[in-house]
This record gives structure tokens, sequence and C-alpha cells, in this order.
């Protein structure tokens, strides 16, 4: 029974440390000044990407929105499945909306 319980701790410990929750793309588009130079993650299907010599940017969309990702360690292609962890950076808001809301991205990871 110990030996479970150790095991059981070790596996907890090891979630807890594999890093933050995924945030919903549109809480950060909603507000993106709650979430400006915070660390976040996010996971989406890639729908753009262009990139050159290992840098570049994509497009990320989850059920609730679509945010530009900025990269230096290259680009995923169109259509790949991402999580995807960084930096918010936030653009101009006019009405209420705001645009120019990106991600620069600290790494990523495809899923197949």
């Amino acid at each position: 029974m110990r030996r479970y319980s150790v095991l059981f701790a070790i596996l907890i410990a090891g979630l807890l440390m594999t890093g933050c929750a995924t945030t919903k793309i549109g809480r950060i588009l909603d507000d993106p000044g709650r979430y400006r130079n915070r660390s976040v993650h996010v996971e989406g299907t890639v729908t753009k990407s262009a990139g050159l010599l290992g840098t570049g940017g994509y497009e990320v969309q989850d059920n609730t929105g679509k945010i530009y990702v900025i990269s230096q360690t290259g680009v995923p292609r169109s259509g790949s499945r991402v999580s995807v962890n960084g930096s918010v950076l936030s653009g101009a808001e006019v009405m209420g909306r705001s645009f120019g809301t990106a991600i620069r991205e600290h790494g990523h990871k495809v899923h197949y």
C-alpha cells in the first residue's frame, strides 16, 4: 500500500510541474490587457503559417478564436494540431475589439 502512495505522490507532483493550464484563445482576445506579458499555454489547429530560415509566424485556432504566434524556432504547417507556450503581446484596441494581439512563442509541440 505504501508503495502505491509513493507512486501516486510522484505522479501528482509530475502533473503539477508539467506547466500551466490551457488558456482559451477567446479569453485572451476578450481581455488582452489582462494577459499582456504573461505566459500562456494554448492548444489548437494551425490555420495559416509562413516561415523562412527557422523564423516566422502562424495562426492557431481553437473553438473560441484565432491568434497569431510569432516563432523563432520554426513553424508547423497548416492543419497541424499544436500546443504553444509563450507570452502575450497586445496590439491596439478599437471599440472593444483587439487588433494585433499575438503570442511570442517560447516553444511549441506538434501532436500527431
